[in-house]
């Protein structure tokens, strides 16, 4: 059996802007119910009297540990303590919060301090009889997939295409267990030195040009996007292959597509 850490971070609904769980996080929790049966920990750093908090529990979680720490504080040393502690075989995590920084890099920093791979975007993960590698889906550009095999321990990021999340069950949000756990942690350097405010948003300006000019009328931007350009190039009727081979290196320069 392989342990299992989730770490799980609180959410903004971007339209009312009220707590909720991180939809990357609670598919990273979906993930982990998806391993074969061992022990997993889900870790929140944070204020623990947060209601949303409730709603992974309420996706079949038992406890739930929360490092107590202020808001503003760096909790990067006190979850690779904690983790250390811990000794999983797989750490999983959303691949960016919602709300703070929002930078996408606490895995990774995560991962360096405890000296571990990272592998971005993961949708899918399956370990093999021993339990000492996985097999691990990642999401890349335009849909498509790569399988890679990753020796554990390892930390993963989830991707947004990952199987959806189930739903939070009031009953288990009310059983589960909260344990609370207090950790000092250094304030954050960089949202110390930033103010914060609401993002509102503002209609974009255009720029169009005088009525009847040559840059900002519809037609001659309608014109500009659909008419072909003349070719500058030269064509050459059965060249040798001296001269072949001349022409491409100059048109490679041309391009800035020479060796370095």
């Amino acid at each position: 059996m392989v342990d299992v850490a989730i770490l799980v971070s609180v959410g903004r609904h971007p339209a009312s802007g009220q707590a909720r769980r991180a939809p990357s996080d609670a598919r990273a929790l979906e993930l982990a119910f998806g391993l074969p049966p061992g022990r997993r920990d889900a870790l929140h750093a944070g204020d623990p009297t947060n209601p949303a908090l409730r709603d992974y529990l309420g996706m079949g979680l038992e406890r739930l540990t929360v490092l107590a720490m202020a808001e503003g504080r760096d909790p990067t040393d006190a979850l690779a303590a904690r983790l250390r502690g811990l000794s999983p075989g797989i750490i999983l995590t959303g691949n960016q919060a919602e709300g703070g920084e929002d930078s996408g890099m606490l895995p990774y920093v995560v991962a360096q301090a405890l000296g571990l791979a990272i592998v971005p975007d993961v949708v899918a993960i399956a370990l093999d009889a021993e339990g000492r590698t996985a097999e691990v889906v990642q999401a890349l550009a335009r849909g498509q997939r790569r399988a890679l095999r990753v020796e554990l321990p390892f930390v993963a990021t989830v991707h947004p295409a990952a199987p959806a999340a189930r739903p939070s069950a009031f009953g288990p949000a009310r059983r589960g267990r909260i344990e609370v756990v207090p950790v000092d942690a250094p304030p954050d350097a960089f949202l110390t030195a930033c103010a914060a405010r609401p993002w509102r948003d503002r209609p974009k300006r255009l720029s169009v040009g005088a009525a009847g000019g040559g840059t900002g009328g519809a037609l001659e931007r309608l014109r500009a996007a659909t008419e072909a350009k003349a070719g500058q190039g030269r064509v050459l009727v059965e060249p040798s292959p001296d001269e072949a081979a001349r022409a491409i290196w100059d048109y490679l320069q041309e391009q800035g597509m020479q060796p370095r």
